[in-house]
């Protein structure tokens, strides 16, 4: 039997677009995701709980992370879990834990007075905006035929 292996989330960016372009125009970005929950003790006193997520963007998706993301910006991701072990220099044992964003939509227009703001879309691994709920898939008639649900 298959797994899953799927992440959704939706916050905020606690830094700008960390972004490197490598050989054979690959570009990765890497970014600092605050999912934040709040809820009531048994005392009835406000809680906050922030949770901080690496994220991994790579190609079209890193391009557009590039030109529009930015420190505050909102937005919700899916993606799944990546892990990395190694041995740092005193023989320790490592793990990180990062989400490999396999697609994103910008939630909020933070930037819009900048001129920097995108249109509202999602965004995928194949650096296209997908559907958007404006009732405008993108797909021809055959395509959508095609498809198998």
């Amino acid at each position: 039997m298959a797994g899953v292996n799927k992440v959704i989330l939706l916050g905020n960016l606690g830094a700008d677009p960390e972004v490197r372009h490598l050989e054979g125009d690959k570009v990765v970005a890497n970014l600092r995701l605050a999912t934040t929950e709040t809820y009531k003790d048994r005392n009835g006193n406000r809680v906050e709980n922030t949770e901080w997520h690496d994220l991994e963007v790579w190609d079209g998706l890193a391009r557009i992370a590039e030109q529009y993301l930015k420190k505050g910006s909102k937005i919700f991701v899916e993606g799944k879990i990546k892990s990395d072990t190694w041995q740092d220099e005193q023989g320790n044992n490592r793990k990180k834990i990062r989400i490999r964003v396999q697609n994103f939509t910008m939630v909020d227009s933070r930037n819009a007075d900048q001129g920097t703001s995108a249109p509202s879309q999602s965004y995928t691994g194949q650096s296209s905006p997908v559907n958007t709920g404006n009732g405008d898939s993108g797909l021809d008639s055959d395509e959508a035929d095609d498809l198998p649900f």
